[in-house]
């Protein structure tokens, strides 16, 4: 149980407000939403547990040069269990990576304790070489 006081709205919002606090770069509002033993986990990657280290890790992408954003195709909820189909941009740069991802979240008393993220690295792949692509010869 955290300390953290209990949240009192519908998970659905819950991660919605997530995303939207990422997408305009407020992450100490995003991180409020998060458990202080949030675990975020992505395809194949390395877990990241802990407020603090999934803090450094957004926190290091809120720059200039960086950029996320998204379009939430699907959202829907069981209980404190919200399911997520969506595209995912990252941007570096001039660069904009678009690439498909399916979430689960798992809320505790209000707060999101676990972010599994789920994509293709050939998806994520294809991004990277469309956003190139674009990048160079959008210049012109």
């Amino acid at each position: 149980m955290s300390d953290e006081p209990e949240l009192k709205q519908e998970p659905i919002t819950t991660v919605r407000e997530f995303f939207s606090a990422l997408e305009l770069g407020a992450v100490d509002e995003a991180l409020e939403l998060l458990d202080p033993d949030i675990v975020w986990k992505n395809t194949s990657l390395p877990d990241v547990r802990g407020i603090r280290r999934v803090g450094g890790m957004l926190r290091g992408l809120n720059r200039d040069q960086f950029g996320f954003g998204l379009d939430m195709h699907h959202i829907a909820a069981d209980g404190d269990i919200v399911l997520t189909d969506r595209t995912d941009y990252l941007r570096v740069g001039p660069v904009r990576i678009g690439f498909w991802v399916t979430g689960t979240f798992e809320l505790r008393d209000g707060r999101i304790v676990l972010w599994h993220d789920h994509f293709s690295w050939e998806n994520f792949l294809r991004g990277v070489a469309v956003g190139l692509w674009r990048a160079v010869f959008s210049r012109r």
